[in-house]
């Protein structure tokens, strides 16, 4: 199949901004190479970052203006996190002004949020935003437990048993993953020859799949939830489930096409009797966190 996306960091159209993250480029190249590649015929996708030093409420609507001026086939938005031994890192360890602010940052979300699907971009994951047919397939793999390979140094990748056994002579220095269910590398070096690897035993991986489902729009389908009760306890199962409804952090929305008529509990749905994906509310999107918090803590 060959290239057919580019991912751009363009992080923001605001040149000050830019230059306050140590970005090297500024908002005329960005959108020079959002035209670039759709000239190429190949789908662009647009990384959008907010809560940046110095960044408005004003300053971060012409960036979406300007984003959806260009109109790429897709826009990711995420606010800025601060890692650790970085320069801007650092830099807001001098001075504590130059730290997200999480309120402005939930802000920027929703007009981003408004902004994009007003123009018929619509949300199928926590950060990303697609015209139809242009979802990101390699991102929605990260969120629905499929299998990736990562390539060159930093790269993430994460394989099921079969697949680690298949390929175990790509990690020479990697231990057997003894009765791991999955396996989750980092390339180390260039020469792709030390990675770090994360073992997960198999209840771990399901709730890594239940957390990380809480990421889609859709949220946690019935299959999965069926699917986790033979690992997970159905009682601890439905408890979690039964949490984030009570926290206004997700909802219950029924198959309708199954014709089911009543309230949905998370009891019949894991036992298979109803079928109702539990899907994040406006809430559980903004604070996140604390859902994926619900269901790894099943691990």
């Amino acid at each position: 199949m060959g290239v057919t996306r580019v991912s751009l960091g363009v992080q923001t159209l605001d040149n000050a901004e830019l230059t306050a993250i140590g970005r090297i480029h500024d908002a005329d190249r960005a959108l020079a190479a959002i035209t670039t590649v759709k000239d190429a015929g190949l789908v662009v996708s647009c990384d959008l970052m907010c809560g940046l030093p110095g960044q408005t409420d004003l300053s971060w609507q012409r960036t979406l203006d300007g984003v959806l001026a260009a109109a790429p086939h897709h826009v990711s938005v995420y606010p800025l996190t601060l890692e650790e031994g970085t320069p801007l890192y650092r830099m807001a360890c001098r001075d504590e002004s130059l730290e997200p602010d999480e309120d402005f940052q939930a802000a920027c979300m929703d007009a981003a949020r408004e902004r994009l699907s007003a123009a018929g971009y619509h949300p199928y994951e926590v950060a990303s935003y697609a015209l139809d047919g242009h979802e990101c397939a390699h991102n929605i793999a990260y969120w629905t437990g499929q299998g990736y390979l990562g390539l060159g140094r930093s790269a993430a990748g994460m394989l099921d048993a079969e697949d680690f056994d298949r390929l175990a002579g790509l990690f020479p220095d990697v231990l057997a993953r003894g009765d791991a269910y999955r396996v989750r590398l980092v390339q180390r070096d260039d020469a792709a020859t030390t990675f770090d690897a994360e073992y997960l035993s198999q209840r771990e991986a399901a709730a890594e799949d239940l957390m990380l489902a809480c990421r889609m729009t859709r949220g946690i389908g019935p299959d999965l939830l069926v699917r986790s009760a033979s690992v997970i306890a159905a009682d601890e199962l439905a408890a979690a489930c039964d949490r984030a409804v009570e926290l206004g952090l997700a909802t219950w929305v029924p198959d309708h096409i199954e014709g089911h008529a009543g309230r949905v509990t998370s009891k019949d749905v894991i036992a298979g009797r109803v079928r109702a994906r539990l899907a994040p509310t406006h809430l559980g999107w903004l604070d996140g966190n604390v859902l994926f918090e619900l269901f790894w803590g099943l691990a």
